[in-house]
């Protein structure tokens, strides 16, 4: 009865926070119920382990997506009855690792990477959401002029056999130059590292650089040698994606984190938001004024940013297959149908989830 009695007083504290910290509430809810848990039988909980259910890990690259921090300072997490912890992975290689060693729940990057990590690495992974499309330019040292300038020459990249590193093989193969004949590919990283790389390495002469890197790029006098959009065409860049078997066990909890990120993604694109969100870019990115605007009408307004509602773009993901079916010779030329690596069926209950949530 004492066990009952304390564990009604801390649900009661726990709930009088919400008025005082409603944006670290969802953490203070969690570890106070917890506790009381605990104390009412620390082997077996229900609500432990509902709380433990709730809770994701999420893995990025590019440090903390917008969509996640605008989520978390406006409480939306909560509103759903989830608690977020993230890592941010200095590559692409490292984040695959660190996925399918199981320490991460969901990822978000580039969903090439989920295909090759079934193509490749032979994981059972599928990609849930969408989020952003791929406004990527081949930019370029200040003294190349044309893309016939780069052979010979060595281009950076994330990784050299997914995603923007197709993007540059593609544009470089339009011009007739193939990778490892023409030009040396070289890892290198995230896009503000290669972007670092660059400038301080001039025999870096290219690299696949998207918003705000490829503005901040030509501001210092690089050059655009190509955009995907142009020459490629719709991409599915960035989206969610996960083990299968977490994707079937946390179901409800993956729902309720989708609807929030839909949440976030609506209020960043809204044009009544545009100031706060350009104080976000320039407080969290730590961008300059004029290139967070450039940014902003980019990534918010122009083909190719962020996506009405996170939706995934079919159109441009079957534009990902295709690509690594032409360049990297995967299932030999002919690529299979976008539903082996995509689900949309935890996406559209998010959705609805988001229209009934007020």
């Amino acid at each position: 009865m004492k066990l009952l009695c304390r564990f009604l007083f801390l649900l009661i504290l726990a709930c009088t926070s919400l008025e005082l910290h409603p944006n670290s509430w969802a953490k203070r809810h969690d570890d106070v119920i917890l506790s009381a848990a605990k104390d009412l039988n620390p082997s077996s909980s229900a609500i432990s382990q509902e709380l433990q259910a709730s809770k994701v890990k999420l893995l990025t690259l590019l440090g903390r997506p917008l969509q996640v921090s605008v989520a978390e300072s406006h409480g939306l997490f909560a509103k759903y009855g989830v608690t977020l912890e993230t890592e941010n992975l200095p590559n692409s290689d490292e984040l695959r690792s660190a996925l399918a060693a199981g320490k991460g729940d969901l990822a978000y990057l580039a969903v090439d990477n989920a295909v090759a990590m079934v193509e490749l690495a032979h994981q059972d992974i599928v990609i849930v959401m969408g989020g952003e499309g791929s406004q990527n330019e081949l930019i370029a040292q200040p003294e190349i002029k044309s893309i016939q300038d780069l052979r010979g020459k060595t281009l950076i990249v994330d990784a050299p056999n997914t995603a923007y590193a197709l993007q540059m093989k593609k544009i470089l193969l339009l011009s007739g130059l193939q990778a490892g004949k023409d030009y040396e590919m070289k890892a290198y990283g995230a896009t503000p590292q290669r972007l670092v790389a660059m400038r301080e390495n001039k025999s870096f002469a290219g690299s696949m650089l998207g918003p705000p890197s490829s503005i901040v790029a030509k501001h210092a006098g690089f050059v655009s040698l190509g955009t995907v959009q142009d020459l490629i065409g719709p991409y599915q860049a960035a989206g969610f994606f996960g083990e299968r078997s977490w994707v079937a066990k946390n179901r409800e909890t993956l729902i309720s984190f989708l609807a929030a990120i839909i949440d976030a993604q609506r209020w960043l694109m809204a044009p009544d938001n545009k100031p706060q969100v350009l104080e976000l870019m320039t407080n969290q990115m730590h961008l300059a004024p004029d290139v967070a605007a450039k940014s902003y009408e980019s990534l918010m307004t122009k083909p190719g940013g962020f996506a009405k509602n996170a939706l995934f773009d079919l159109a441009g993901f079957r534009n990902v297959l295709k690509l690594r079916a032409e360049v990297e010779g995967s299932w030999g030329g002919h690529p299979p149908s976008p539903e082996k690596y995509y689900d949309a069926s935890c996406y559209n209950d998010a959705l609805e989830k988001t229209k009934s949530k007020p």
